[in-house]
């Protein structure tokens, strides 16, 4: 049975347990240091420019995004999905790197008067011709990436991540403070990735020159292929309310709504992915156990959602006073965009956990098909949802991903090997935690006296706190003594529901 492999994995805190919990902690624990220090300087700035300059800065992100689907990082998953690839597809797989992303920066380069037109803004051409430079970075940042990753060995580029997200930070409030208003946003990544290059090449300390020669390299660059089609149809998706919006909405509300998207995704863009970037490493690993992805899976959700759930629904209920306070006066009117953005954002975090596991499996196909309904669904829910305007463009987030939430869990929790009932009761115990949460605040909300938003909002993270950590140790503590254990390194052998595997 597979609770007893699980108890049998629990006795002994050393090999995959052990290598996956070091690899999480520090390329999670630096994604955590280095965004503290980046948000630190993100908060600053957004208090200095415009609603107007990110909105600027938004219409150049979604040529960026969908360049950078050709990036190849499909290329370097390839290579860590493939245990037993030699020196020849190693070095082909580093010069597609570097033909592919040189490439899309003079295409880039090119096309930047075109989507200047579309958005009927000049600016626009002069900053997505400055961020053709990025492209440059990219192979230097990808191969190595993949080196240390298919010995999850993430301890080197924690440190170069750390490292870099100091000099974007520096870079991005000294742009700020000399008055160069939305060439802040282009310059601190521009600083961020070069120093993210130079670092990761050095820190791997490989020797491989890259071979442009690639005949034999059709299994990695499939692979390839299909991983670039999933983010290809990811694009679509996170880009699809800019493009729409963009030529609808002024740069001034566009910047409020891109602002309030970006608040209430911290972690699912920032944090998520750490996770999954450990994750695929590990199913890779695992990819012949699937009662072993299985566990990894749900204990991976579960342990997920204990962080999100609170985050999210504490975002909902305390959005007013929390813009007031972190963004100041003049973003105020993204209170309500970001209460209802953040509704939708537990459906989103527990849909992107499943692609790293598919594709871990052998199954990058699926993932790309399941993008493909996502490119679909998510861009039609969106330009539904803009006849009522920036905030029905906001809730059309909550309707959709409810809906690809359902087709997502349909499809790959077969190739999984957990049924959905499972996956429920494993998430189930921090979400009720987190509603009763919300449901006091806002009655306690209701209840305060006319104050000044930084004490309201002290007032409220402190009852939602206590009230959720309340009711985990009320009602659920074997949730707290798992995570508990996890932190330290030791495997619970507690009472926790267990995934069993789908039935034949």
């Amino acid at each position: 049975m597979l609770h007893q492999r699980l108890n049998s994995t629990q006795e002994r805190p050393t090999g995959m347990f052990a290598l996956a919990r070091q690899a999480v902690i520090w390329r999670a624990g630096a994604q955590i240091a280095g965004q503290l220090i980046t948000w630190s300087a993100t908060f600053l700035v957004i208090r200095i420019l415009s609603p107007h300059d990110y909105g600027l800065f938004a219409m150049t992100q979604v040529m960026l995004t969908v360049l950078n689907m050709l990036n190849g990082a499909g290329l370097a998953s390839g290579l860590i999905q493939k245990p037993d690839a030699d020196e020849r597809s190693i070095r082909q797989v580093y010069g597609m790197l570097i033909v592919l992303n040189f490439g899309l920066g003079i295409v880039q380069f090119a096309l930047a008067p075109l989507a200047a037109a579309y958005f009927q803004q000049p600016i626009v051409a002069d900053l997505l011709r400055v961020q053709a430079f990025l492209y440059i970075t990219t192979p230097f940042v990808a191969f190595p990436y993949a080196l240390l990753a298919r010995e999850i060995d993430f301890k080197p580029q924690a440190k170069v991540y750390f490292l870099s997200s100091i000099t974007g930070a520096i870079a991005a409030l000294a742009g700020a403070l000399a008055g160069l208003g939305v060439w802040t946003l282009i310059l601190a990544p521009a600083v961020l990735f070069t120093t993210r290059a130079i670092g990761m090449t050095r820190v791997s300390g490989h020797h491989y020159r890259p071979l442009f020669d690639f005949r034999g390299a059709g299994a990695l660059a499939k692979f390839g292929g299909l991983m670039a089609a999933g983010q290809f149809f990811w694009v679509i998706q996170s880009q699809a309310d800019v493009f729409i919006a963009g030529r609808v909405l002024s740069p001034a509300t566009l910047g409020l709504y891109t602002t309030g998207l970006f608040l209430t995704q911290i972690l699912v863009s920032k944090f998520v992915p750490a996770i999954n970037d450990v994750a695929f490493s590990v199913y890779a690993r695992m990819q012949d156990n699937r009662d072993a992805v299985a566990v990894g899976f749900a204990r991976s959700a579960r342990m997920v959602m204990l962080v999100a759930m609170p985050f999210y629904i504490g975002l909902a209920v305390t959005a007013e006073p929390l813009v007031a306070t972190v963004l100041g006066a003049k973003w105020v009117e993204a209170g309500p965009i970001v209460r209802l953005l953040a509704l939708a954002m537990p459906m989103m975090t527990l849909q992107v956990l499943a692609g790293p596991a598919c594709s871990a499996m052998g199954r990058p196909g699926l993932t790309a098909k399941i993008g493909a309904v996502g490119a679909i669904l998510l861009p039609a829910a969106f330009a539904v949802g803009l006849n009522w305007g920036v905030q029905g463009l906001a809730a059309s987030w909550f309707f959709a991903y409810v809906a690809y939430l359902l087709y997502t869990g349909v499809r790959t929790l077969p190739v999984i090997g957990l049924s959905a009932a499972t996956l429920a009761r494993a998430i189930l115990p921090p979400v009720v935690a987190a509603m009763v949460m919300g449901v006091v605040v806002v009655l306690v909300d209701r209840a305060l006296p006319p104050m000044t938003d930084p004490v309201r909002l002290v007032i409220l993270v402190a009852v939602g706190a206590t009230v959720y950590i309340g009711w985990l140790t009320l009602f659920t503590r074997a949730i707290l003594h798992e995570a508990i254990a996890m932190a330290r390194g030791r495997a619970y052998g507690g009472e926790v529901p267990v995934p069993e595997p789908e039935a034949a």
